[in-house]
């Protein structure tokens, strides 16, 4: 917002104590969060109409697109995740009588959709320790080289 500390607010209050008089700082105070929330009102209102347009335009599918575009791999893998999504909720063991063959053939998948995730959230933890532990490993490599170079720019 403005970045205004507590100690500014305050000098600024005492100020218009001051300046105003205690008669009339309420009414300013009222008056000037009316225009405040009006402000906040129109910017709100002029962001939802710019969304609007945006939608109707089919500029939130180009931004979407030129997102895929530079990073393909995330693409397709929202796409496939948005698949998977869709084939887990047609088979959901709710849907069936549990005591038909559907039924229990639904849950059987249903806990093997849960076992594939908790697989594969596994190995994207393990991916992402690895990656964190090769960036460590070259950010100490970097220093190192950096600290080199600075005893040797010394001598």
């Amino acid at each position: 917002m403005l970045d205004l500390g507590w100690t500014e607010l305050l000098i600024i209050g005492v100020v218009a104590l001051i300046v105003i008089g205690p008669k009339d700082l309420p009414m300013l105070f009222r008056n000037l969060g009316r225009f405040v929330g009006k402000a906040r009102a129109m910017a709100r209102d002029f962001t939802r109409a710019m969304n609007e347009a945006a939608d109707e335009s089919g500029v939130n599918e180009v931004a979407k697109g030129l997102r895929v575009a530079s990073n393909p791999l995330g693409g397709v893998m929202d796409g496939v995740r948005d698949a998977t999504k869709d084939i887990s909720q047609a088979f959901r063991a709710e849907k069936y009588d549990p005591e038909s063959e559907t039924g229990k053939l639904s849950a059987e998948r249903e806990l093997q959709a849960k076992k594939i995730k908790a697989t594969s959230a596994r190995q994207a933890a393990e991916r992402k320790k690895a990656e964190a532990e090769d960036a460590s490993r070259k950010a100490a490599q970097y220093e190192a080289e950096l600290e080199t170079e600075i005893s040797e720019s010394q001598t």
